[in-house]
């Protein structure tokens, strides 16, 4: 599956965003979903999960209670609502999925998507 993101932004501390990550070809609904993020000179880590079988998901700890993540399988679009952005936040955030997925235990993601600045500065 091709995944495209988008919906990055230069925002200030506190704004919100929301990216989206759209499906060419392919349907979501059987794959978990997950949002990476890259900070220069850090390695990517997982932000958040949404899984294919019973929509479980997983946050890392310093977004959970401000991002959440969805899908709309009709638009083959997946988001990251993002609020209450922090200047450690600024990142370029990348979606993946893995067919008939899980979050947990963690796995290697087939697809991905290109990446998508989120810049979090006053």
């Amino acid at each position: 599956v091709q995944l495209q993101a988008s919906g990055g932004g230069l925002v200030q501390p506190g704004d919100s965003l929301r990216l989206s990550c759209v499906s060419s070809g392919f349907a979501l609904d059987y794959y978990a979903i997950a949002w990476f993020r890259q900070a220069p000179g850090k390695e990517r880590e997982e932000v958040a999960c949404l899984s294919s079988y019973d929509d479980s998901t997983y946050y890392k700890d310093s977004v959970e209670g401000r991002f959440t993540i969805s899908r709309n399988n009709a638009k083959r679009t997946a988001y990251l609502q993002m609020n209450s952005l922090k200047p450690e936040d600024s990142a370029v955030y990348y979606c993946a999925a893995k067919v008939f997925g899980v979050c947990r235990p963690p796995g290697p993601y087939t697809d991905w998507g290109q990446g998508t600045q989120v810049t979090v500065s006053s």
